[in-house]
């Protein structure tokens, strides 16, 4: 379906339907990617910004809520979806799932906006308590929603990061993890979470993301995203690090090089929804990594498109992928 509507391969459209126009380009070239450059992602953010339930469950027509994170996501990180997603849990039946599915993403992103991204010892009592708060009824819709469809990846997902935040053993997080891979053992958010998981900020061991990471891209059929896992694997590390250089060498510069040449470069890739979250996840580990060839193919590719994530490791995101996009 998305091969046809976004393009994949050599024979992409010169023309996406669904694009949204592009907006006056800021000085530096850049601008601000809105609801994924979608038509039909911008009805699903509007009606959701509205309250109005009935125009959210008709723009979620084209997509599939329990596979499409980043359509999930733009509906997570939407302020105000709290205060509406609570009705339509309780009034529609038909529905409920998705509404549970909903509340326990936008939950989570609003438990984070609590606890702030400040490290642990800076974050107040207050915010901790919110925090967990917001997280344990994100935990409560997400696995009625996982209960009513058990096809769906993304509630398990979800529930990577939820335990993340509220620390849980780690034998269940295994288990939350064998329980979206189960669902779909190429799913990329799925891996993403899990590098995250392996970090020793979060009582992983140094390595072992790379490891996972590595593992995954040998699975991976060319022209997969999933290829994508080795790029965040490696902006992990560098946030770990305190040398802002440890990117800087060939064998890192290489490895970026191939598994972006399988992956989101590969002429047989098919461009979904979330094509330029991904490429910015080669944009900014091939130039953290000073890459010269193959971060140009990625920059001309986003073509001035900027996303905030993976760019908010930075102080100033936007400056800096407007900064290394010219190169």
């Amino acid at each position: 379906m998305f091969g046809k509507l976004f393009g994949g391969g050599r024979e992409r459209p010169t023309a996406d339907p669904y694009a949204l126009p592009v907006p006056r380009r800021q000085k530096n070239g850049t601008y601000t990617l809105r609801a994924l450059g979608d038509t039909r992602v911008l009805d699903l953010v509007e009606s959701a910004d509205a309250g109005d339930w009935d125009g959210v469950k008709a723009a979620l027509a084209p997509f599939d809520l329990g596979r499409d994170h980043q359509v999930l996501a733009e509906l997570a990180q939407l302020d105000g979806v709290q205060d509406w997603i609570g009705r339509a849990v309780e009034e529609d039946k038909e529905h409920r799932a998705t509404a549970l599915l909903i509340s326990g993403a936008r939950h989570i992103s609003w438990g984070w906006e609590a606890r702030t991204a400040q490290r642990a010892v800076h974050v107040t009592q207050d915010q901790w308590r919110i925090f967990h708060e917001r997280l344990r009824i994100a935990e409560k819709h997400l696995f009625e929603a996982a209960e009513a469809r058990p096809d769906w990846v993304t509630p398990w997902t979800q529930l990577l990061t939820s335990g993340r935040g509220m620390s849980l053993d780690r034998a269940v997080k295994e288990t939350r993890l064998d329980a979206a891979l189960r669902r779909d053992p190429l799913d990329l958010e799925t891996h993403l979470a899990w590098v995250s998981q392996l970090q020793p900020r979060w009582s992983g061991e140094p390595g072992q993301a790379l490891e996972f990471a590595r593992d995954a891209l040998a699975r991976a059929p060319q022209g997969h995203r999933l290829g994508c896992v080795i790029a965040m694997a490696h902006i992990e590390e560098w946030v770990e690090s305190d040398d802002a250089h440890v990117l800087e060498n060939p064998e890192v510069q290489a490895e970026l090089r191939a598994a972006a040449d399988h992956s989101v470069l590969h002429p047989g890739h098919v461009r979904g929804p979330s094509w330029r979250h991904d490429l910015h996840l080669f944009a900014m580990a091939l130039s953290l990594a000073d890459e010269r060839h193959t971060v140009r193919r990625v920059f001309q590719e986003l073509d001035g498109a900027y996303t905030s994530w993976p760019w908010t490791y930075f102080a100033e995101p936007e400056k800096e992928f407007a900064s290394r996009q010219r190169g």
